[in-house]
C-alpha cells in the first residue's frame, strides 16, 4: 500500500513522529503537502471536508486506501503492526500506545513552554508568561517525563521501550531528545548524565540505517523557530 502522510510542508511538528516511522519501516509513502504539484491545497481540501473520507480535525493525517486517519498516536496505532514497528501481541500494541500518549502530552507541554497564554498570539506578546511556563516546564516537568522513560527502559531491559522488541515508540523517545537538545540544549546538557539509558537510545536509533539515511536526506525538515520545539535562549535555564 502506498500511504499518503498530510502534514504542514515546512516544520516537523507531529507530522515527524509519523514520518520517522514509515522512514524507519521503508513504507511506500508520499508527503502530499510537499509536493510542487498539490502541497498545502491538497491538505486544506480534506481539512475543509471537499475530499472523500471523514474529515479530521487538524494534520497529521494518513490516506490509506479508503481510510483517513488523524491524530499522530492514532496514526501510529494504525501503522504499527503493519509496518513491523510493534508486536502483534494485544498487550505490546497497547501499552507502546500508552507511552505514545504519554508523549503527546509532554509535547503539548513543550508548545506551551514558547506560547502558553494560546497559539493565536506571536511568542513575543507573551513572553512573560513564557518565561515563568519554561522555567516550570525545565525544573519540574521535564524531569518528570525523563524519569517516568528511564524507568521504563530500567525495567523493561533489553534496551528499548518494549524490552527487546523495537518499536515506534522508540523513535518517537529518539524525536523528543533530539527535539529538547535544540530548544532547551543548556537544560538538557545538565540533565542527560541522570538519564543514561534515553541517552543510549536515541544514539542507537539515529545509529539504525534507514533512519541515519533519512536525518541525512533533504527529506528530514531541520528543526526551527515555527515548529514545536523552538529556540528562545531566554527560555533556557
Amino acid at each position: 500500500m502506498r500511504y499518503e502522510l498530510y502534514y504542514w510542508p515546512s516544520i516537523q511538528g507531529r507530522g515527524e513522529f509519523v514520518r520517522l516511522a514509515l522512514e524507519e519501516a521503508h513504507a511506500d509513502y508520499v508527503d502530499v503537502a510537499r509536493l510542487p504539484k498539490q502541497g498545502v491545497p491538497a491538505l486544506m481540501r480534506f481539512l475543509e471536508g471537499k475530499s472523500q473520507g471523514r474529515m479530521p480535525f487538524a494534520p497529521p493525517f494518513l490516506k490509506a486506501g479508503k481510510l483517513v486517519i488523524a491524530q499522530t498516536a492514532n496514526i501510529l496505532l494504525f501503522l504499527g503492526p503493519r509496518l513491523g514497528l510493534v508486536p502483534r501481541v494485544e498487550a505490546s500494541r497497547l501499552w507502546a500506545h500508552q507511552l505514545q500518549l504519554t508523549v503527546a502530552d509532554w509535547l503539548v507541554e513543550v508548545h506551551d513552554a514558547h506560547h502558553p497564554i494560546g497559539g493565536a498570539f506571536y511568542y513575543e506578546d507573551q513572553k512573560p508568561e513564557s518565561k515563568r511556563r519554561a522555567s516550570h516546564f525545565t525544573t519540574e516537568r521535564l524531569p518528570k517525563f525523563l524519569g517516568y522513560f528511564e524507568r521504563v527502559l530500567a525495567r523493561e531491559k533489553g534496551g528499548w521501550l518494549l524490552g527487546k522488541a523495537f518499536s515506534y515508540a522508540d523513535l518517537s523517545l529518539f524525536q523528543m531528545i533530539a527535539g529538547l537538545r535544540y530548544a532547551f540544549p543548556g537544560t538538557m546538557g545538565k540533565l542527560e548524565s541522570k538519564y543514561p539509558r534515553s541517552v543510549a537510545l536515541h544514539e542507537r536509533v539515529a545509529a539504525r540505517p534507514r533512519i541515519a539515511a533519512y536525518l541525512a536526506s533533504k527529506r528530514r525538515i531541520g528543526f526551527n523557530q515555527h515548529g514545536i520545539f523552538r529556540h528562545y535562549p531566554e527560555l533556557d535555564s
